[in-house]
């Protein structure tokens, strides 16, 4: 998928955030952590020309026609006032919250992007998405996630109450991966999946930057001699970004 190319206006940045996990792993500290977004978004207002938030925002999501999972409201109404003021956003749907449908286009004016993208930010491309899936192994997920995207499934789950569909899915996500990051935190080396990936697209196409999440550990890695692979990390632990500027992308932390 191929995005429009967007200048990048004088003084303006552009910012890269994913795995909030709202949702995990207790009520508590998601709310801590809503509340240390929401500051992080007052904090980037000032210079921010678009924000991509690249999937895995809720540790749970699922749209019913007329019900949406509850909480969070911190963060739709900063989204709001962000998407209002005229700052565009770009949500990614993650393997956690990949149940999105029309709500966040409809209520905030934020489109739903389900796959990698690639783009051109003034003098830069970009290739941008949540990174599960992607690259070699992991044969078990492709095919779950075959099975999570299909429409029949989708109605199927739709039909169960959200009061037991919620629930459900909510005791499911305590057993989520990040609640167990810090054992995840070791590089992988050459077994790093996302590094492969990047590389066979870039035997493809060239990018000078690609931004991924999922993988919880942030990273910045060459892909060659041209191109650099950023990995946004995640928010339970490391509160990590990416912010580019026009000429160059950083990692960066929130409060950590």
């Amino acid at each position: 998928m191929t995005l429009h190319s967007r200048k990048l206006e004088p003084g303006k940045k552009v910012y890269f955030a994913s795995d909030f996990h709202l949702g995990a792993p207790s009520a508590e500290q998601s709310s801590a952590r809503e509340k240390k977004i929401v500051r992080w978004l007052d904090q980037i207002k000032q210079d921010a020309q678009c924000i991509y938030l690249v999937g895995d925002i809720f540790d749970f999501w699922f749209e019913y026609r007329h019900a949406i999972p509850k909480g969070f409201i911190r963060l739709q109404g900063k989204l709001a006032e962000l998407t209002d003021a005229g700052i565009p956003i770009y949500l990614f749907t993650g393997n956690h919250d990949m149940w999105m449908f029309d709500y966040f286009p409809r209520e905030l004016n934020i489109p739903i992007i389900r796959e990698p993208i690639s783009t051109k930010i003034g003098d830069k491309t970009f290739y941008i998405g949540h990174g599960d899936g992607l690259g070699p192994g992991d044969h078990t997920y492709k095919l779950l996630k075959q099975v999570f995207n299909n429409k029949a499934c989708q109605w199927l789950f739709a039909r169960v109450h959200p009061n037991l569909g919620i629930g459900v899915a909510n005791m499911w996500s305590q057993r989520s991966r990040i609640n167990n990051t810090k054992k995840d935190e070791a590089f992988l080396g050459e077994d790093e999946w996302l590094v492969h990936y990047c590389k066979e697209v870039e035997a493809r196409q060239h990018h000078d930057f690609y931004v991924f999440g999922h993988r919880h550990l942030p990273l910045d890695l060459p892909i060659g001699d041209k191109s650099r692979y950023i990995n946004l990390g995640e928010w339970v632990n490391f509160c990590s970004y990416a912010v580019y500027d026009g000429e160059s992308i950083t990692l960066e932390h929130f409060e950590a």
